[in-house]
């Protein structure tokens, strides 16, 4: 493949360091050169543009794109369902993110679907099912209907949102056979959770035994478990059980933060998903959903806070569900009005792609890294709503291929 020069852009490469004009060359792929473009080179004008590492959110949920309750109640085919999924991935890049980690709801056909480039869509990592307590937060099921029947609610090779374990032996089973599926990590729910009538933010699921249980299997395949948790009894639970990361850490206080920094653990706060579940016309979701949001989103800025204190490695994610996915920015626009467009996007790239264990080969923009890149119609670092507007990004480049954007 011949040499293509992005040139003409303001270069902010995802550590944090001042944008700084520069042109970057890729070839098969990566990034070979980063300086100035000869004068013969081929070369895409970047016209000013600020060019960024292509985005991460480190927390989705693609097999939720349809109407959840709609879904979960076998009121849609599996192709509708399917379409969402794969609009959904498609709208996702096209709002400049080249990578995701998907945190329950897809099955492994998804994932090798977008790989093969037979759907557009960013780079997928995925856990396959959510690791759930039987009867805990994940099981969306009637109350009527039995446990056993929940699997039923799966679609082989497009959806499957969760397994239930009622104790460690039926984990690693179940976590044994989501590596079978081709998950690359595990996550687990230990805490209630807002979306979910069965359970409550105060509550506490899986032991520190079960929990370990995943991890050790996870370290045998060489990865590593995340964990929805709210409440700090079921953090610290995980920590001590060896998981790499924390999911939402809404009530993090200043000891749970210094024992996950002590133990490297990560926090992936999520705003977005907060502010839509409070719309009505957002997201259908039960109505007592809204109820257990009071006082979450405080909560969970507060957490933040303690965390930076503390050096927690702090990521990003959306967790957005639902049809209304296309909008994933808008988890920068939050964190940049809580800490600072440039935090939000360090977040969003180079951080996130440690967090994800690809730090090597993504998140920023290095000679030697994948040519993963946005272009931005306007500068999000001085507007940081330009990160909330999928028009904003005008080049979208995932693994050295323009997926987005006009080339003549």
């Amino acid at each position: 493949m011949n040499e293509i020069w992005f040139a003409g852009g303001i270069v902010a490469d995802g550590s944090g360091a001042a944008p700084s004009p520069a042109d970057v060359c890729v070839r098969d792929g990566v990034i070979i050169r980063i300086g100035t473009a000869p004068a013969d080179a081929t070369t895409i004008d970047l016209d000013g543009m600020l060019l960024t590492p292509g985005l991460i959110d480190a927390h989705v949920h693609l097999g939720l794109s349809s109407p959840i309750r709609a879904q979960f109640g076998f009121q849609l085919s599996a192709a509708e369902i399917a379409a969402d999924i794969f609009t959904t991935a498609s709208r996702t890049l096209d709002a400049g993110f080249t990578t995701v980690r998907d945190t329950g709801g897809i099955d492994g056909g998804v994932v090798d679907v977008i790989a093969k480039g037979k759907v557009r869509g960013p780079r997928v990592l995925s856990c396959g099912p959510v690791q759930c307590q039987t009867g805990g937060h994940g099981y969306y099921g009637a109350a009527w209907e039995p446990t056993e029947l929940w699997e039923t609610h799966h679609i082989p090779g497009l959806a499957a949102l969760s397994l239930m374990a009622g104790n460690a032996d039926e984990l690693r089973r179940n976590v044994r056979e989501s590596f079978r599926r081709g998950a690359t990590f595990l996550k687990l729910c230990v805490t209630g959770g807002v979306v979910g009538g069965h359970d409550s933010l105060d509550d506490t699921q899986f032991t520190s035994a079960e929990i370990a249980v995943a991890v050790e299997e996870a370290a045998a395949r060489g990865t590593y478990v995340t964990v929805h948790a709210h409440n700090n009894a079921g953090i610290r639970n995980a920590v001590e059980a060896g998981v790499r990361c924390v999911e939402h850490g809404t009530d993090i206080d200043e000891p749970t933060a210094t024992l996950m920094r002590e133990h490297d653990v990560a926090l992936v706060p999520t705003f977005a998903v907060i502010e839509q579940i409070m719309d009505p016309e957002a997201l259908d979701v039960d109505p007592s959903t809204r109820d257990r949001l009071a006082d979450t989103r405080r909560r969970m800025v507060e957490a933040l806070r303690i965390s930076r204190a503390a050096r927690v490695r702090i990521g990003l994610g959306s967790d957005l569900l639902g049809a209304g996915q296309h909008r994933r920015g808008e988890e920068l626009r939050l964190r940049a009005e809580l800490e600072s467009p440039m935090q939000a996007l360090v977040s969003a790239t180079s951080v996130n792609a440690d967090i994800l264990g690809i730090g090597d080969d993504v998140g920023m923009l290095r000679v030697g890294m994948a040519a993963d890149m946005v272009a931005w119609a306007r500068n999000p670092l001085d507007d940081a709503r330009v990160f909330a507007d999928p028009d904003m990004a005008a080049f979208v480049v995932k693994g050295g291929r323009i997926m987005k954007g006009d080339t003549r």
